[in-house]
This record gives structure tokens, C-alpha cells and sequence, in this order.
């Protein structure tokens, strides 16, 4: 994936200092001059960083904070202020106010070029977990994990056939809501319910013998008889 390093507000003059270390390790570089450019700039896709300083040209620092505050409720993105700035004070303000680093103009580039690579890293790792989360399906302590196909109850690993995840799958996305047998054949098997009751009858009573502690009285898998199954 392409890295973008954004950076905004460039009055300390960082980026032509930085400039041939971004390139060479590959990293682009997208300048942002103004406020109203910069939403869209963090929003786009890819993974980026941004750069700027909270001494802004013709502003003050309550304004510059006001920016970076402003940034960060737009994106998730690292965020290093680069700042002329050397107060405790000011160091303190900038991350209150939502970066994630914050370095002095004085600092050498391969530090600079190291916390950037430190954030990125960090950002990388989080997306990640964040991914797989998006894929993790719990009912209570039945939980479905789709990036792995694992489902677990009550911490105990459940054997599934493809069929069978699909449709507690199907069951678990759908929690609390009932879906009749012709709903569930055409969603698992694309096609027109023939003879269905008994096709999901059977995986059904498969499925409740992996995952329930008491088949005949299931905790997960229920019946609503003359309309469907649900989960939950």
C-alpha cells in the first residue's frame, strides 16, 4: 500500500529538509495549503500521516490547538506536530488537543524520520485489529470469528461444515430476527426453496448438537414453529 505523508502548514520549512529521506523510503508527499483542502486530504483513502505545526502563520496558539482539534475529529490518522515552539506548555496543549507526537524543528531528521515510522507502524497495527473486529459476530458466548471461519462457545472450538457456518453465520448477523426456511435455502444456496424444510431441518438439528449444551431446550438456535429459526 502506498504511504502518503500529508503535510499542512509548513512554516518551520521540515519538508525540504525531509524531503529526500521521505524519498527514499518511498513515502509520498501531498502538500496542503489550505484549511479547507485538509478534511478531504485526511479523509481520502490509503494510509497517511500528517505533519504540521500549531504556530500557524497570522494565528494564535488557542487557534492552531482549535486546528488540530478540528483534524482530529475529522480522521483517525497519526498526527506529529513539528513546531519552533519548545515550551512544555505547548508540547502538553498539542497532545491534549489530539496529536499523536509532538517534535521540535531542532530534532535531528533521522529522529524525526524515526517517529514517523514509529506512528505509522502504530496506525498499521491498529487498522488491523480494527479489521477484525468488523469480523467477529458474539451472541452472548457464541462467537464467530469470519476471518478465520472459527466458532467458539463458551471458549470451546466448534467443528462446523461450510454449510452449517453459513447458515448459524447467516443466523448470528441476523440476531433476534426470525427468517423462514424458504429465506434461509435461498441465501445459503442461491436458489429456489424445493424441498427445503427438510434440508435445513437437518442442519439445523447438526448444528444445535455442536454448539448447544442441551439440544432439546437450545440457548442459541430456536425455533419459532410455522415461521423460521432465529439466533438470540
Amino acid at each position: 500500500m502506498e504511504t502518503t505523508i500529508i503535510v499542512y502548514n509548513n512554516n518551520t520549512g521540515i519538508l525540504e529538509v525531509m524531503m529526500p529521506l521521505f524519498q527514499r523510503e518511498g513515502y509520498q508527499i501531498q502538500i496542503v495549503k489550505e484549511k479547507e483542502e485538509l478534511q478531504s486530504a485526511v479523509s481520502g483513502e490509503g494510509l497517511r500521516l500528517l505533519l504540521t505545526d500549531i504556530m500557524m502563520e497570522h494565528s494564535t496558539l488557542e487557534e492552531g490547538l482549535e486546528q488540530l482539534r478540528a483534524i482530529r475529529s475529522a480522521s483517525k490518522i497519526p498526527m506529529i506536530v513539528v513546531s519552533e515552539e519548545k515550551s512544555e506548555d505547548a508540547k502538553i496543549l498539542a497532545l491534549n488537543a489530539g496529536a499523536d507526537d509532538y517534535c521540535n524543528t531542532k530534532c535531528s531528521c533521522e529522529e524525526l524520520l524515526a517517529r514517523v515510522k514509529c506512528q505509522l507502524h502504530r496506525y498499521l497495527a491498529l487498522s488491523k485489529i480494527c479489521d477484525n473486529i468488523e469480523h467477529i459476530y458474539k451472541v452472548d458466548r457464541l462467537e464467530i470469528d469470519d476471518i478465520t471461519r472459527k466458532v467458539t462457545v463458551e471458549d470451546r472450538e466448534v467443528k462446523l461444515t461450510p454449510i452449517e457456518y453459513k447458515i448459524l453465520k447467516l443466523l448470528v448477523m441476523e440476531q433476534g430476527k426470525v427468517l423462514s426456511i424458504p429465506e434461509i435455502y435461498r441465501a445459503i444456496w442461491k436458489m429456489h426453496p424445493v424441498g427445503a424444510e427438510n434440508t435445513i431441518a437437518v442442519h439445523i438439528r447438526h448444528i444445535r448438537e455442536k454448539i448447544e449444551e442441551n439440544p432439546k431446550n437450545p440457548r442459541y438456535l430456536k425455533v419459532v414453529w410455522g415461521t423460521g429459526y432465529k439466533v438470540g
